[in-house]
This record gives structure tokens, C-alpha cells and sequence, in this order.
């Protein structure tokens, strides 16, 4: 998954939640992008600092939901897409990102 926050602050905190809630087994601050785009009738222009989010496809929805609540953006950026991993990283993903076991 990926996505954008106004600035380091922002995405620090949205990457370390994410990783406390066992939602990624790791978020890649990807750095500074200059973003421009159309906002309310006005094109815009910002710096942003972007995020790519590493998880499962059984805690994508999660995930998603996660950011969703947490984003400072009205409409935050999230943009998700499958693919295909080695096998011992794969599996690294899918232990790590596990929900935990309510016992």
C-alpha cells in the first residue's frame, strides 16, 4: 500500500502505529515528493513525504481501514496493489502481519 502525508512527523507516527497494530511487517518512508493536483477547484502544489506499507492480502482491508482513521488528509492517498514476493520474504510478510491469538 501506498500513501502520503503532509510531512516526516505525520509519517512517522502513521508508520509506527501501523506497526504496533501488527497491520505491516514494514513501511518504507520512501522520502520527499513534490505533489500537484487538483483540490477543490484550485490546483495545488506540496511536499509530501510518502509511505509504502509491506503486507498481506489477509490484512490489506485492515490496513486500509487503519490509515483511513488515522490520515490527517480529508481524502488521503491510498493505492494498493498485489504482488509476487520470494517465497522466504512472503512468508516473513504473512508471520509477521498475523492477528494475534485470542486465547
Amino acid at each position: 500500500m501506498l500513501t502520503t502525508l503532509p510531512d516526516a512527523d505525520a509519517a512517522n507516527a502513521l508508520a509506527q502505529a501501523v506497526l504496533d497494530a501488527r497491520l505491516a511487517a514494514c513501511v518504507t518512508n520512501l522520502g520527499a515528493v513534490a505533489s500537484q493536483y487538483h483540490w477543490k477547484g484550485v490546483l495545488e502544489s506540496s511536499s509530501e513525504v510518502q509511505l509504502m506499507f509491506k503486507t498481506s492480502v489477509a490484512r490489506s482491508d485492515d490496513l486500509q481501514r487503519f490509515v483511513e482513521t488515522r490520515h490527517p488528509y480529508e481524502t488521503p492517498e491510498i493505492l494498493f496493489w498485489q504482488v509476487d514476493a520470494s517465497s522466504a520474504y512472503g512468508q516473513w510478510v504473512n508471520a509477521e502481519t498475523q492477528r494475534p491469538l485470542h486465547v
